[in-house]
């Protein structure tokens, strides 16, 4: 006789369980919502996947222009172009990681609601098809440094911190998932948050040194700023990279257990909504 073989599916028995298993069984499925965010993003336009050298140009030479010309902001004596750029590429990353996986549970309510699958894959797929613009944009900057740096006479003095890069790109992607699920948890239940979110993401960037130094701030009060976990990610970048700016071994740690802890409150978070948020969304 034959024995069938069943497949049961059940609620998670703890808020902190993440079945690894189940999200390598449905990697396939991760895939193709990896290839599904790059595809359907630029379909129909005529510049295509150029938007992403496109946009974050055109933000550096706006950035130039007012903040370096008009606003006459320091640079740390690096030419604009890298400077704001450097400070850009990490920025975008996090940020659109952290709106694309804001939205997942409304976004998806259709297909959560009728097929079973990990629902962290949806989040996932959002990190890792954003890791692929930063990776594209990342291209451009080394091609932008390349430049200065050998026909240019710049104070640019690459150091061994530059190799602090992966890590760099793994807290963006530990931050913006944090806040990500939570955020978009809660949006199940108060929609208000997607508006604050668009809001917030903008304000947040200005309190990020990416247009100005840490090192223009006041030293008295530059701990303010280092209490956003994503300042060390900046200033640790942009000082392996040119040499110049503020590096702290403490600021890094910091941001990085801010990572870890803020991971695990949003994975709490994110299993407990998402037994019932087909209730509420």
């Amino acid at each position: 006789m034959e024995q069938n073989e069943y497949t049961v599916i059940k609620p998670m028995s703890s808020l902190l369980q993440l079945n690894l298993k189940d999200i390598w069984h449905y990697r396939d499925l991760m895939m193709m919502y990896v290839k599904r965010n790059i595809v359907t993003v630029y379909k129909q336009t005529i510049l295509g996947p150029l938007w992403l050298i496109v946009q974050p140009v055109l933000t550096t030479i706006m950035f130039m222009f007012v903040f370096g010309n008009l606003a006459g902001l320091s640079t740390d004596g690096i030419p604009g172009a890298l400077f704001y750029f450097a400070g850009l590429i990490l920025w975008n990353y996090f940020s659109q990681c952290l709106t694309g996986t804001s939205g997942v549970f409304i976004a998806n309510q259709g297909v959560f609601g009728k097929v079973y699958f990990p629902r962290i894959v949806v989040p996932l797929a959002t990190t890792i098809s954003n890791l692929i613009q930063f990776l594209i944009q990342f291209v451009v900057f080394v091609i932008l440094y390349v430049y200065y740096y050998i026909t240019m006479d710049v104070p640019i003095v690459p150091n061994v911190y530059v190799l602090l890069l992966p890590l760099l790109v793994l807290l963006c992607a530990g931050l913006s998932l944090g806040f990500g699920i939570i955020f978009s948890s809660l949006t199940t239940k108060y929609r208000d948050l997607v508006f604050l979110l668009q809001f917030g993401v903008q304000l947040w960037m200005y309190a990020t040194p990416i247009i100005y130094p840490l090192n223009s701030i006041p030293v008295d009060k530059q701990w303010i700023f280092l209490l956003n976990p994503v300042t060390s990610v900046i200033e640790t970048f942009k000082f392996g990279a040119f040499g110049v700016g503020v590096f702290s071994w403490t600021a890094l740690i910091y941001s990085f257990v801010f990572m870890l802890l803020l991971l695990l409150f949003g994975i709490i978070i994110f299993n407990r909504i998402e037994k019932s948020f087909m209730d509420t969304v």
